[in-house]
């Protein structure tokens, strides 16, 4: 089996057991994501692999990180993920990838990425749950972040923090790559 298949399989079995341990129906678990029906069907059967918004969507809707979603172990103490272990969960043609690092559910989902934006490209994210907060450093080229329709430049060795409860994007305008390391507090579903 792929890797892909594994993480599919997982995605599949872990959404519809927190689907069942919230008491939320399809209807309404595809009213609070944003997500049709149809499709929380097709991932709960292991038909698809949902792109990486309609997966931050269920897995913000459900009040858990990711990294849950995709069933990594979540109740040691301490955990090392290995960089085998992290999962590219979105990239382009041009190269670019964001990748999820680590991530808990302790006192609300907590999440760490490293990005990698090519010049020219571009991320766009809903909104997250009202109370939802990212913090991001650049190491190398500048980002523009775009919050809730307003950019922001963010060059080289800033960091930057925003309420990500807006639309927001993350990208390249420059000739360099962009990379940067991004942690996102996910507020607990209420």
């Amino acid at each position: 089996m792929s890797d892909l298949d594994q993480l599919t399989q997982s995605l599949a079995r872990n959404l519809k057991r927190w689907r069942g341990e919230r008491g939320f129906t399809l209807d309404a678990l595809a009213t609070r994501a944003g997500v049709s029906r149809g499709m929380i069907i097709q991932i709960e059967q292991a038909r698809t692999n949902p792109s990486v918004g309609t997966t931050v969507k269920l897995a913000d809707a459900l009040g858990i990180s990711i990294s849950t979603l995709l069933d990594h172990e979540q109740s040691a103490q301490v955990r090392v993920m290995t960089a085998e272990q992290s999962v590219r969960m979105w990239s382009t043609a041009a190269g670019s990838h964001a990748t999820l690092l680590v991530g808990t559910d302790k006192r609300g989902p907590l999440e760490l990425w490293t990005w990698l934006l090519m010049p020219g490209d571009t991320s766009l994210s809903d909104p997250h749950p009202p109370g939802s907060t990212e913090l991001l450093r650049v190491t190398a080229g500048e980002l523009t972040l775009v919050v809730d329709g307003t950019p922001h430049a963010v060059p080289a060795g800033a960091s930057a923090s925003f309420e990500a409860d807006v639309p927001h994007a993350y990208r390249n305008d420059g000739h360099q790559p962009v990379e940067l390391t991004m942690a996102v507090a996910i507020a607990p579903v209420r």
